[in-house]
């Protein structure tokens, strides 16, 4: 789990900029007195834009954007303790989370959402993109496998796009989009999310029969005890942004800019030539594209994440490549006789290599049908990209080994088949990081 220290870095000579909504109100009041004085003001004042907004501190921007209703009880008051008490946690969440941020707030922006749900991956993973919960809910926003398919995240050998910041980030704000539809209250939006739309309504319908209210402090008696401290730990997070001298924290500034921007390719690459072309460390540009679960990139439509400054050194270094950009390709298993130590012997490879680029465990092995992946030999070195139908339906299956025990035959086949074949048992995810 890659953890980022660089929790600021200017890139580029953009300049975001916001407009708070009580400014925006404010100058509505000023603009509409001033043209009931003299009527043909309004044609020489421009009207206010975002853009005339400037803040160089992501924290304000978000501050300002807060439209949630607060909540005001003893569990915000158990959590704020609980958080403050953590600087270091704060430092390491802070850290990861100046890489997505801006891009978060700013989608939120788009949408007319509250800019206080950007804080909502605290809560759901630290930020850690690689998070996975016993629910095997994965990402910073914590999608089990259903409901991502459910929002076109998709999951197969190659990616999961539940940990990459573009498309989880759209399929939850969706999400929370529709949810918000369903309920009318952010609140109550926020608990489906945790809980599942489902449950929520459930409660909903056992308080109204009861002749209770339905607001979340109403229903909260009837949730599990993660959703019951889901918005309050929420409103935690919110007041520690909104004034955190008052709670002891310190919070690393986070430029109101872009941390990165999309950088096409149009054939396979392996992560560690990508990395290599952007001058980064593999670690770092994990980080950024955290989605990619092989050795390789594949698909020709594939954006990859890079800070601009990376993306500039990537084109010029692309360039004047001349090597091959994937050493990787795919090999089918046909046959029981074909053992891992079979194929690194015909790949030139060893054992490890093999095991490691496909996740294989010791005292597994491949089943038949299984599709793996390969160096590149010299037989194999024309070899184009990986076809997009194999990046669609490739799938490791594993059993124990003949010299390991039998008894975990069933788990093993089961338990490392590709992310897309695991079926969720949770609405949504539990989960709390």
């Amino acid at each position: 789990m890659h953890e980022t220290t660089r929790n600021t870095l200017a890139l580029g000579a953009l300049v975001v900029t916001l407009l708070a909504p009580a400014a925006s109100h404010a100058a509505d009041a000023v603009q509409a007195s001033a043209q009931m004085a003299r009527p043909g003001l309004s044609q020489m004042i421009p009207a206010i834009k975002a853009d005339d907004y400037k803040d160089p501190d992501l924290w304000a921007r978000i501050r300002s954007g807060y439209a949630i209703p607060d909540v005001n009880t003893s569990l915000v008051d158990k959590h704020i303790q609980w958080y403050a008490a953590r600087p270091d946690y704060l430092s390491r969440t802070s850290a990861r989370a100046s890489l997505y941020l801006y891009h978060v707030v700013q989608e939120l922006e788009k949408r007319g959402m509250p800019t206080e749900l950007a804080l909502l991956p605290v809560i759901e993973s630290a930020f850690n993109p690689q998070a996975l919960s016993t629910a095997n809910a994965a990402g910073i926003w914590q999608f089990v496998p259903g409901t991502g398919r459910d929002f076109n995240l998709k999951q197969n050998m190659f990616k999961d796009e539940r940990r990459g910041v573009l498309a989880s980030t759209d399929a939850a704000l969706t999400y929370l989009q529709r949810l918000y539809t369903m309920f009318g209250d952010w609140q109550l939006a926020l608990a489906a999310y945790n809980w599942g739309e489902g449950n929520v309504q459930k409660a909903i319908a056992t308080n109204r029969a009861r002749g209770k209210p339905t607001d979340f402090e109403s229903l909260s008696e009837l949730m599990p005890a993660e959703t019951r401290n889901y918005v309050p730990k929420l409103q935690a997070i919110k007041n520690i942004v909104a004034n955190p001298a008052q709670y002891g924290v310190t919070l690393p500034l986070i430029d109101n800019q872009p941390y990165f921007t999309m950088v096409d390719k149009t054939s396979d690459i392996d992560v560690a030539i990508a990395a290599q072309l952007a001058e980064m460390s593999v670690d770092e540009f994990k980080a950024l594209n955290p989605q990619f679960k092989k050795p390789v990139i594949t698909g020709d439509q594939t954006k990859i994440l890079l800070p601009k400054e990376n993306a500039e050194k990537f084109h010029l270094n692309l360039a004047q490549w001349g090597h091959a950009l994937s050493t990787w390709t795919v090999h089918k298993i046909t046959s029981a006789k074909e053992s891992i130590t079979t194929l690194a012997s015909k790949f030139h490879t060893t054992p490890d290599v093999i095991r490691q680029a496909n996740n294989i465990p010791a005292q597994m092995r491949l089943k038949t049908g299984s599709t793996i992946l390969v160096p590149k030999t010299s037989a194999t070195a024309d070899v184009g990209d990986i076809a997009d139908s194999v990046i669609d339906n490739a799938a490791v299956n594993l059993e124990a080994d003949r010299g390991g025990k039998r008894g975990n035959q069933a788990a093993g086949s089961q338990r490392y088949k590709s992310v897309a074949q695991v079926k969720s048992r949770s609405p949504r995810h539990h989960s709390n990081k």
